[in-house]
């Protein structure tokens, strides 16, 4: 899913139109991966979880904020990588099943890594979540693939709109079995029902006990968002356009796309939780756009002297928001006396005592926590980088 970085690194001026054309290339796609970690690495690790600017929290339920923005760009990334990384079997046609075995090898080790994350640190198999982020990742991975080595562009277009009118009308028509009629309700809808019966409420989401807003019937509109990359990516690999084409269409291409997510917004709400049909087509259409945007500066243009810091951060990803998660979480486990004078973690403990006393807004401090995580993650990561150390999943 990576593509090869290092000549983007020592390239500062400007790239032929011809080179950028090339299918084989696009840096736009690392610098975008590199983006969206980083913005995810942010919201994720406020410097107080009780003061954090509105910007930077999910919507409550319906409607989105520029968080609920990240996870779908990464799984339209997930779709994008994946052509790069298959296309080349799939025009060579030929026998495919060495190729959809590393497939389902690394799905797998995505969705064990995304169990691993939820039983640390306390390995409790009866109480762990099955289903997470990076549990659906591996699932959009693993769908997305076998749809693009198995289909034309054609019939993925098909399926996307399959995809979303039946979610859609298995969410809004299908009554609940013991609730009643449709609804899109936390805790009774469709899909909230159909974990529960297949998970348990012992292995949901902590923080709602009753439903996952990573579900298993929301992996459907998912693989939507995967498909809306794998079509980009198509489109960008086309030799019979010139890089202006790609990005004038693409452009137009997404404007239809976010239009369509808000007229059928009114019917059927802009949700992530619920990944409902038009958040699908809201968010993928804005990916779109800011992947056309980075492809015309990167790729077509040549400026990308400003994108090492990204750069670091993309060819990482995975690796970088394990072990966020990872060391947050063992940070917990050291107990020491904050300023309040109650017990709290190693890492509330170094912001209460080096970060939260220095500002008088407690959101600005929080912002600032967040804020310093990144740049110390960035120097890490500059330095895997320099030393030429990627581990791929």
């Amino acid at each position: 899913m990576q593509t090869t970085t290092e000549a983007a690194v020592a390239t500062t001026g400007a790239t032929p139109l011809a080179e950028a054309s090339q299918p084989g290339r696009l840096i736009s796609l690392d610098v975008f991966r590199g983006i969206t970690v980083m913005a995810m690495i942010l919201v994720n690790n406020p410097g107080d979880w009780g003061h954090i600017y509105p910007p930077f929290e999910h919507a409550e339920w319906n409607g989105c904020t520029p968080t609920d923005l990240i996870f779908p760009f990464f799984l339209f990334i997930v779709g994008v990588s994946l052509v790069y990384a298959l296309d080349g079997v799939k025009q060579k046609g030929g026998p495919q099943g060495a190729v959809l075995l590393r497939v389902l090898r690394r799905a797998a080790v995505l969705f064990g890594l995304g169990l691993l994350l939820s039983l640390y640190p306390k390995f409790d198999f009866s109480m762990v979540r099955i289903m997470g982020v990076l549990q659906r990742i591996s699932l959009v991975f693993l769908g997305c693939s076998i749809i693009f080595l198995k289909t034309s562009w054609r019939t993925q277009v098909y399926l996307l709109a399959a995809f979303l009118v039946g979610y859609a009308v298995l969410m809004q028509l299908v009554p609940v079995p013991g609730f009643g009629p449709a609804n899109l309700e936390p805790s009774t809808n469709l899909g909230a029902w159909l974990d529960r019966l297949v998970f348990g409420e012992a292995h949901l989401w902590k923080q709602s006990k009753t439903w996952d807003p990573e579900g298993l019937l929301g992996t459907l509109p998912a693989l939507g968002t995967g498909l809306l990359g794998c079509l980009t990516a198509q489109w960008l690999r086309r030799r019979d356009q010139q890089p202006a084409a790609k990005v004038a269409w693409l452009y137009v291409a997404a404007g239809v796309v976010i239009i369509a997510g808000l007229v059928w917004a009114p019917w059927f709400p802009i949700n992530k939780a619920l990944w409902s049909s038009p958040y699908v087509l809201y968010t993928g259409g804005l990916a779109m756009a800011g992947l056309a945007a980075l492809y015309w500066v990167c790729d077509v243009q040549g400026y990308r002297a400003w994108t090492r810091p990204a750069l670091v951060y993309g060819v990482n990803a995975i690796l970088v928001f394990c072990l966020s998660a990872l060391l947050s979480r063992t940070f917990s486990l050291f107990k020491l006396m904050g300023p309040a004078g109650k017990t709290v973690g190693l890492k509330e403990w170094l912001y209460e005592w080096g970060i939260a006393p220095f500002f008088a807004d407690p959101r600005t401090a929080s912002l600032v926590g967040a804020v310093v995580l990144v740049l110390i993650w960035l120097g890490i990561l500059s330095w895997m980088y320099k030393k030429g150390i990627v581990l791929k999943v």
